[in-house]
């Protein structure tokens, strides 16, 4: 086979290849299901990296697939030496002492953003998904996290299981976010 018609071919299986990956990264990026809020505002107030890091246990969420089933579902948030921080989400499929499901990632600041937006991805360096800290209590005991669609949301607490008054005072705050609250799905701790 001549040379030239090697390296067509060569090329335009490579072509194909990456196209292919694209196709497979956007279908399991692109937002599915319903959107909670046609409007997600701008994040309310900058975070203070080095006060968000550590343990956060989730309260509620907008059901996703990649947490379908999950219990006890905690997110830990350390720097790197790189300047980009470690994720480690982790949850107990079916019950509250159900089996692990441990996802690794890692996240890096939006340049301008006050650190209240990040881009988290699990899948390598291509793929990365907005993570959104739309707001937070001043002594970072709670925490609503979002993105730009409106399908995603997180409600964090330092604590598993906060006080009734708290949980409803942060469903309140995401409705006056513009969020649907009848979409949260609550999350089980022990």
């Amino acid at each position: 086979m001549p040379l030239r018609r090697q390296s067509v071919l060569r090329l335009s299986a490579i072509s194909l290849v990456v196209g292919a990956v694209c196709l497979l990264g956007a279908c399991a990026f692109s937002p599915a299901g319903k959107s909670g809020n046609a409007r997600v505002p701008e994040p309310a107030k900058p975070v203070d990296l080095s006060r968000y890091l550590g343990r956060w246990y989730e309260l509620a969420r907008y059901e996703n697939g990649f947490e379908r089933d999950c219990e006890a579902v905690t997110a830990d948030y350390a720097t790197r030496d790189d300047g980009l921080i470690d994720v480690i989400n982790s949850c107990h499929k079916g019950a509250v002492n159900g089996p692990a499901d441990v996802a690794k990632g890692r996240a890096k600041v939006v340049a301008g953003s006050g650190t209240a937006k990040l881009k988290v991805s699990f899948f390598g360096p291509f793929f990365f998904g907005d993570y959104w800290v739309l707001d937070h209590a001043d002594d970072y005991s709670w925490s609503i996290v979002g993105e730009p669609s409106g399908r995603y949301l997180w409600i964090l607490t330092r604590e598993a299981t906060p006080a009734a008054s708290v949980k409803d005072a942060l469903i309140e705050r995401v409705h006056a976010l513009g969020y649907d609250t009848s979409m949260l799905r609550m999350t089980r701790h022990e």
